[in-house]
């Protein structure tokens, strides 16, 4: 998942509030890529929650999101109080709300977009939202949007029009990339809708997630969870889907949502502790590949040849993008980084 969720796009909010701690370097120098390890785990756990999203079809997404945000809260409220912080601080208070609304919107449209959208397409699609970040910073935080920007943009958008084969495009046929044979096939626009909204209202998370730099992230984190498990639960409530599911099976599957939800938060956390944050948002693409492998091995879709450019395009935008935060944050008489001179070259 994102990211948001994980989701990508809800994850990406401990990347604004994490510093490194220098009293853990010493297993940093025993496995050096400690960092990005823990962030390829932490996006197999999110992955593995967007497979329960999309298979547990007989529990509103609304539902699920309930439970996902329980993984959120749980290991935040834990470290904002060993931290002593101010749950809600004065100064801040609207921002951080405005910040829970649109990410707990863009995560609920998450969860639809994984439940009417094939796996990998909508993950592809939720994870380009760091790119389209620059967009939103220009407008609302008046920040530079050079040619890099303007150029990863670009790669998104085609590659999300790939992925999303809008049909006064591309007709109402699909081609499989492994037999290439024409599939007819209905075209549900509300499941690309609701992936390119989520991908709007999670890029409007990183901005006001800027504005919210001063704090640490255990209170946006703590903030964010407790306003998102009200939000769903009203909005679960209002649609009568409030309800604990009936199923044995979906029961545990619910509690793991949940579980993975934390794992992954923590580990997500933990690596920005020992790596920093552009490597962490490149390994965090493996998520885009666990989606290929769990839509195959679960749901057995054969992903498109479009699908498959799509999501090439996107992922090689966001790397681009992590090379790019890593490259600024060398020293300026790095040789890496006169190396990498291309990538910050406005």
């Amino acid at each position: 998942m994102p990211e948001h969720l994980e989701l990508q796009q809800l994850v990406d909010g401990v990347l604004q509030g994490t510093t490194r701690h220098r009293s853990l370097s010493w297993l940093q120098c025993s496995c050096p890529y400690l960092g990005i390890i823990l962030a390829t785990v932490s996006s197999f756990f999110f992955s593995l929650c967007s497979v329960i999203v999309k298979g547990l079809v007989d529990v509103n997404p609304i539902e699920l999101a309930t439970f996902r945000f329980i993984g959120v809260l749980l290991p935040s409220i834990p470290i904002a109080i060993y931290r002593e912080e101010t749950f809600f601080p004065e100064g801040k208070r609207i921002i951080l709300v405005l910040r829970c609304f649109v990410g707990t919107t863009g995560l609920m449209l998450s969860f639809y977009a994984f439940r009417h959208m094939p796996l990998a397409d909508a993950s592809v699609i939720i994870f380009s939202t760091p790119v389209f970040v620059a967009i939103f910073a220009r407008l609302f935080l008046r920040e530079a949007c050079g040619m890099f920007n303007v150029i990863t943009i670009v790669l998104t958008l085609i590659g999300v029009v790939l992925i999303t084969k809008p049909p006064f495009l591309f007709g109402d046929n699909q081609v499989s990339i492994v037999d290439e044979q024409i599939m007819e096939n209905s075209y549900d626009v509300w499941g690309p809708v609701a992936a390119l909204s989520s991908t709007l209202f999670g890029a409007n998370a990183y901005v006001l997630l800027r504005a919210l730099k001063g704090l640490h992230f255990s209170v946006i984190m703590s903030n964010f969870g407790a306003f998102a498990l009200l939000y769903t639960l009203i909005v679960c409530y209002y649609i009568g889907a409030l309800c604990w599911p009936l199923c044995g099976s979906d029961r545990f599957l619910v509690i793991a949502l949940a579980l993975f939800s934390f794992g992954g938060q923590i580990l997500l956390t933990l690596a920005l502790q020992y790596e920093q944050a552009g490597p962490v948002a490149i390994a965090r693409s493996a998520d885009i590949v666990f989606a290929f492998i769990w839509q195959i091995m679960f749901f057995k879709e054969t992903p498109s040849l479009y699908s498959v450019l799509g999501a090439l395009l996107v992922v090689s935008s966001v790397v681009l993008s992590g090379l790019r935060k890593w490259a600024l944050a060398l020293p300026r008489d790095s040789e890496t980084r006169k190396k990498l001179y291309f990538l910050y070259l406005e």
